[in-house]
């Protein structure tokens, strides 16, 4: 029942300005530890409840589990109201220290997905939810778009309907929406993968969609006016996207 279209974890680079940062050495956020690193993520506990199947099946997660760098495991049971509707849990440091945070994607039985960013403690702080049942996002990737130290986190606002690209900042353990543009996706009803991401080809991080079509590939960066696009070439497959991600 668990079936296999959903890795354990993710990891996504945290690309910034700061330098000298290890594993070993890290400024913890208050109240957690080196001991409460988080090493793995996975989701757990399949459910039925939510039957959407946007990602090809009628099963989501009831609960994340996260391993820590001191062998404990935690998890993170949701109430019956909501379901992780993701293809995995993804990995990346957030707030600079060194150590991952999680991002997933929460979905409610009533006001579809939410983007949200889990530490060894728990859920920290989400976006609000799309406002309808069935109604879904789909993750790219986190960076330092703007180069201005602190992260961005990116996604498709229902990737079937609106085509939307949103950016939010992830600081102060809270997450601001700084930016958004229409007409660009990243995944198709029951694909089992989200494509695209994010690639780093020069000074700026680029994130790479589909156009509104599936027939164009487009980069867009965060400037100081906001989201600017540029087109990489044709769509023919989800593998020109992958194929987008790699600089030559």
């Amino acid at each position: 029942m668990t079936g296999a279209r959903r890795p354990p974890s993710r990891v996504w680079p945290r690309w910034a300005r700061r330098a000298g940062l290890t594993l070993g050495l890290w400024l913890a956020a208050p109240g957690v530890g080196l001991a409460q690193e988080i090493v793995a993520a996975q989701y757990a506990q399949p459910t039925t409840r939510y039957a959407h199947g946007v990602l090809g099946d009628a099963v989501e997660w009831g609960a994340l589990r996260l391993d820590l760098a001191d062998g404990r495991r935690r998890t993170f049971t949701l109430p019956d109201t909501l379901v992780f509707e993701d293809t995995a849990p993804r990995l990346a440091d957030l707030d600079g220290d060194a150590a991952p945070e999680v991002i997933v994607v929460e979905s409610s039985l009533t006001k579809g997905a939410r983007l949200a960013i889990y530490s060894a403690q728990g859920r920290i702080t989400a976006t609000p939810h799309i406002g309808q049942r069935n109604r879904w996002l789909a993750p790219l990737g986190a960076a330092d778009l703007d180069g201005d130290g602190h992260v961005e986190i990116a996604y498709i606002d229902r990737p079937h309907l609106a085509k939307t690209l949103r950016i939010w900042r992830f600081r102060d353990w809270q997450l601001t929406e700084i930016a958004q543009r229409s007409g660009l996706t990243n995944h198709r009803i029951g694909w089992d993968f989200i494509a695209g991401g994010i690639r780093r080809c020069g000074d700026i991080p680029e994130i790479v969609t589909a156009d509104a079509t599936w027939t164009r590939i487009i980069a867009s960066r965060l400037t100081a006016q906001g989201l600017e696009s540029r087109d990489l070439g044709r769509y023919n497959s989800s593998v020109s996207l992958t194929a987008a991600l790699t600089c030559r």
